[in-house]
């Protein structure tokens, strides 16, 4: 193989690592953002617009309802209150994560956040803790792949040290990825057990995936990217090391027979420059009418020799 070749495949190579540990990396970020936040889904609840409290004020607040007198004691006064229809209602905004369900306050300011398994339904709770049995095998197996992608780059390891760096670095990313789509599934299920027989003062008018969800997926998308990529390197790396090795074998055979047979050395340079079946068969012609004895088998060192062929591939 020339240099020019094999510096050309060394880049190529570099540069499906980078690619594999730059995915990888984003996967993690786009995962622990998703777990972290309370932004799977999001959505309004319907609720009776509370009676407001304290003494009146100047501007209507349309977030509760005033009766007509202040003075709630006085039993002889009549009370009644303007709003009808819709306009004794209030939709208050949500957003739920996989640990917390925030809702808004009722003065319309801030939010009030609470555990969601105590939303999840009784009977449904078991799944909502596989849920985050999985995202944690998730994080973990993701975040194990990226190191084991970047401590293979060291250049201190050999070449069957990083081979097999690679493998592990790719079934660690591959089976995260299968852990966070189970994950996400199970929450998708738990929420929609939710929105149906959750309790009463919680069930949402209307909802919908929101930001967060779509950086779980995402960060799914990036995670089997990275493990097709650092896949696909050691696959191609096994491929070329097999055909390196077999390349040495059949040339040191070649050389071998061209010595036991006492022929010139013009035959072995045509052997590396012409198309080598072509030589191989002038090779296999009979000498004198008898075929050449292939003489004593070559015993070939793979073991040291191919680590030190493999350095031009790492």
């Amino acid at each position: 193989m020339s240099p020019g070749l094999a510096s050309t495949m060394r880049l190529e190579r570099g540069r499906r690592a980078s690619l594999a540990i730059t995915l990888n990396f984003v996967a993690f970020a786009f995962a622990l953002s998703a777990v972290t936040t309370n932004y799977w889904c999001e959505g309004t609840r319907k609720v009776p617009k509370p009676f407001c409290t304290g003494p009146p004020v100047k501007v209507k607040q349309w977030f509760c309802i005033r009766f007509n007198s202040s003075n709630l004691n006085d039993s002889r006064l009549v009370q009644y209150i303007f709003e009808t229809g819709e306009e004794k209602f209030l939709l208050r905004k949500f957003h739920t994560g996989i640990f917390f369900s925030c809702e808004q306050a009722a003065d319309m300011n801030g939010f009030n956040c609470r555990d969601f398994s105590e939303i999840a339904p009784e009977h449904e709770r078991g799944v909502l803790w596989l849920c985050i049995v999985a995202e944690s095998l998730y994080l973990t197996l993701l975040f194990t792949g990226g190191a084991l992608m970047t401590l293979e780059q060291c250049p201190s390891f050999s070449i069957m040290n990083k081979l097999k760096l690679s493998a592990f670095a790719a079934m660690c990313t591959a089976l995260s990825g299968l852990c966070g789509m189970v994950a996400h599934m199970m929450f998708t299920t738990i929420f929609q057990l939710a929105v149906a027989m959750g309790p009463e003062d919680w069930r949402p008018k209307t909802w919908d995936y929101s930001w967060s969800y779509v950086l779980a997926w995402g960060s799914f998308g990036t995670c089997m990217g990275s493990a097709v990529t650092a896949l696909n390197r050691y696959t191609k790396t096994i491929i070329e090391f097999k055909y390196k090795r077999r390349n040495i074998e059949k040339s040191l055979t070649i050389k071998q027979m061209v010595i036991e047979l006492d022929l010139p050395e013009q035959m072995w340079d045509m052997y590396l420059t012409a198309v080598p079946a072509d030589v191989e068969a002038q090779l296999d012609l009979p000498v004198n009418g008898h075929e050449p004895s292939t003489g004593t088998t070559y015993v070939l060192e793979v073991d040291s020799g191919l680590e030190q062929q493999g350095e031009e591939y790492c």
